[in-house]
């Protein structure tokens, strides 16, 4: 008899790591073409020139705003969607999706609005100088006017993974991609006659690559092989109930990020006094911390919906262990990482530069990085498993200690008053995520997400 419950207990949890594996590596496919995107944009608009970099940056600082609060929305989605999908009630799934699309149309409309009314004053608000400002504008008016397309494109994929489909949004993704590199070299240079539109070229090109992948979502989410289907045809109203359901996990959320975002620019400012050379390290080194990010973002959104979805059935003991399981597994991932930036830290920093100073402080910061992987990842999955079941205040809480009274507190204390330069910027990231890290554990444990309603 016990050689069967350990039988039964070795499948279950082969089947575990197969559906957390089956969800993960495709969002995490999908992240990274995400940041692909970025990469290929920045790659051809720097043929135009420094302006022209400066130009798509300035955009990126305001649309990082607004993904904020896209991002945000999408979380309320995929725990509102995912918990009527665990309980099989697929019409209130579907109920779910339209509110969070009449929401998503009114937010990026409205910001597109504010964009285009107050385009230049946002740019110059932000510090661009009168070339930059000629090169932005086009730019600007071209991705953020139209966000509404980001808005719904980030909605409708976060109510596919809350349905368990990770893998629509990751082809999506990828063919937006592909869109993105022809259009962009395209719209940018020229073709036969056509003489290209410059940096104006580079954000039509985004948009369009956007357009076509809302159209594509709409499209899946209107046919019968998911379990969302939502005909946009149909009688459509607003239910205020619903809505009340999805905004009360949504703006915890937006908070969070917001914390993140704001405590980034601050920190980033007391860096930038620090020297050139220490700035640009900061920034090639962040660069590349970046794909470690995403095995952390991946197995966070598988993490997500099957919480979410075992919560849905009532299944509280088999939601923590899906959320413990794609932590671990997570950890074996961005540990692999951790050891390819210690061991290969100086190669990594000669891709970006070959200025001895700046290489010498990227590899320093880079084995940081590397050594405090698992409390990285505590961050990213736990974080997306708490908000997975409707548990978002208490990770915006933890931002809110970790960023403004460990990180941006620490970076001042150990880079400005102590004179530890980059490395202290560092440390003061490592405790923040170390001590994040383990609240976020103790909180996830203790369970008593387990009991929140949505």
């Amino acid at each position: 008899m016990d050689q069967i419950k350990r039988a039964i207990d070795k499948f279950t949890a082969f089947t575990n790591i197969k559906t957390i594996m089956f969800l993960a590596i495709p969002a995490m496919i999908e992240n990274i073409s995400q940041v692909f995107i970025g990469v290929v944009d920045t790659y051809f608009v720097g043929k135009l020139g420094t302006e022209a970099i400066a130009g798509v940056g300035v955009t990126n600082l305001t649309m990082n705003v607004y993904i904020a609060f896209f991002l945000a929305l999408g979380i309320g989605t995929t725990a509102v969607v995912s918990r009527f999908i665990g309980a099989s009630d697929n019409e209130n799934a579907n109920h779910a999706v339209k509110q969070s699309l009449i929401m998503s149309t009114v937010i990026g409309l409205s910001f597109g609005l504010i964009n285009l009314f107050f385009s230049k004053r946002l740019l110059i608000l932000l510090g661009a100088e009168d070339r930059v400002i000629e090169y932005a504008l086009p730019y600007f008016l071209a991705v953020a006017v139209p966000a509404v397309f980001l808005c719904v494109n980030m909605v409708l994929s976060s109510a596919l993974r809350g349905a368990g489909d990770t893998k629509t949004p990751m082809k999506i993704a990828v063919l937006a991609n592909v869109i993105n590199v022809i259009l962009d070299y395209i719209l940018i240079f020229g073709i036969f006659s056509f003489n290209g539109l410059g940096i104006l070229g580079a954000g039509l090109a985004t948009t369009t690559s956007r357009v076509i992948s809302v159209i594509l979502l709409l499209k899946k989410i209107n046919g019968k092989e998911t379990k969302i289907k939502v005909s946009i045809f149909n009688q459509w109203r607003i239910d205020y109930l619903m809505l009340k359901s999805i905004i009360k996990i949504s703006i915890p959320a937006a908070v969070e990020r917001l914390t993140m975002r704001s405590g980034q620019l601050i920190y980033g400012g007391m860096i930038i006094k620090i020297g050139t050379e220490a700035y640009a390290a900061h920034n090639i080194a962040g660069t590349i911390e970046t794909f470690s990010y995403l095995p952390g973002m991946g197995f966070g959104i598988a993490a997500a919906t099957l919480v979410g979805q075992n919560l849905g059935r009532e299944n509280k003991d088999e939601a923590q262990r899906a959320g413990l399981m794609s932590y671990f597994l997570s950890t074996v991932f961005m540990v692999f990482v951790g050891t390819i930036f210690y061991v290969y830290a100086p190669l990594l920093a000669r891709i970006f530069t070959e200025d001895a100073l700046v290489i010498d402080q990227v590899v320093k910061v880079l084995r940081i990085i590397a050594l405090f992987q698992p409390f990285l990842c505590m961050t990213l999955v736990l974080t997306s498993a708490l908000q997975g079941a409707g548990d978002t205040k208490f990770p915006m809480y933890s931002s809110l200690i970790g960023i403004w009274g460990i990180r941006v507190l620490g970076v001042y204390i150990l880079c400005i008053r102590l004179g530890y330069g980059l490395v202290g910027v560092w440390i003061a990231y490592a405790i923040d995520i170390t001590v994040r890290g383990v609240i976020l554990m103790t909180r996830y444990l203790k369970g008593k997400w387990k009991n929140i309603s949505i």
